[in-house]
């Protein structure tokens, strides 16, 4: 359904980098772009939104040129019928939620935005403002206007990244269902493992402005990796000496842990730093969360 050659000069975190990422997605996929901060993830959406020209390549969805470099093909974004969902919502505050998720279509299109109302929860608060919602709620509201256009593309640029852990689950299961009920094809940007490997069927893990990897979930990120080893990353929250021993406090995404560590370790560690945090995991013990 999609295919995409995207080459484009950036300035990544680390400097200057050559964007040149090449991929295809099937109609109905749910899609992640996986990598970290400055990597181009962001940048490729914009490009298949029309929203930043690429130097060169060439953008194809469902036999239709969006744009070609080479013939001098570029669709201006309101002629792609895609739908974008932004990190910070970009609701229009003086519209309520209903004007809001109807904005791009027509007046006969009323109980179509009905249906959204009602299949992302948001009836009882048609009338209410973006001032007057919770960063759950405007987030509804921007992924029903997204998909209310009935898009062939649907772009997420990490949509929940700001919601805390209960509601950000609540949401990738609403937005899962959401993409299975409508038909769509979903191109999500994401720094949570979790949810790559809850809502996504193909993963372009990006580095440096290239795919190093794609494939399903497992495929990316768990061939080759069956040890009994554990390996995560930690921050420093604190270190202190009792009696004996040294003790650090280490933050584990929302998890503290407190490990002893040696005299020389202790030395070396102070508040605040990234450390990785080893341990033997031959015979671990799994409970379910309830």
């Amino acid at each position: 359904m999609i295919e995409f050659s995207l080459q484009h000069p950036l300035q990544g975190a680390d400097g200057a980098i050559a964007l040149d990422v090449r991929a295809e997605l099937a109609a109905g996929t749910f899609a992640a772009l996986f990598g970290p901060s400055g990597a181009g993830k962001t940048s490729v959406l914009r490009m298949l939104a029309g929203l930043l020209q690429p130097a060169q390549g060439r953008i194809a969805v469902n036999g239709v040129t969006w744009f070609d470099a080479a013939r001098g093909i570029n669709l201006p974004p309101q002629k792609r019928p895609i739908g974008f969902v932004f990190q910070d919502y970009a609701l229009f505050p003086n519209l309520s939620v209903r004007q809001n998720i109807g904005y791009a279509v027509t007046a006969a299109d009323a109980g179509w935005v009905d249906e959204l109302l009602e299949l992302t929860g948001l009836s009882a608060l048609a009338s209410r403002r973006p001032g007057q919602l919770s960063g759950g709620q405007k987030q509804r509201v921007a992924l029903a206007r997204a998909v209310a256009r009935k898009p062939q593309l649907l772009l997420l640029d990490e949509p929940l990244s700001a919601l805390d852990i209960r509601l950000r689950g609540e949401l990738q299961d609403e937005l899962l269902a959401l993409h299975r009920r409508l038909g769509l094809t979903t191109l999500m940007v994401s720094h949570d493992l979790g949810e790559v490997f809850k809502l996504a069927r193909q993963v372009l893990q990006i580095d440096a402005g290239r795919i190093a990897a794609s494939g399903t979930p497992a495929e990316v990120f768990l061939k080759n990796r069956l040890s009994g080893q554990l390996n995560l990353h930690a921050q420093v929250l604190a270190v202190r000496r009792e009696e004996v021993l040294h003790i650090v406090t280490l933050l584990l995404g929302t998890q503290i842990l407190e490990v002893i560590a040696s005299d020389e370790e202790a030395e070396t560690l102070k508040p605040g730093d990234a450390v990785e945090f080893s341990a033997r995991t031959m015979n671990p013990y799994l409970f379910r969360r309830r």
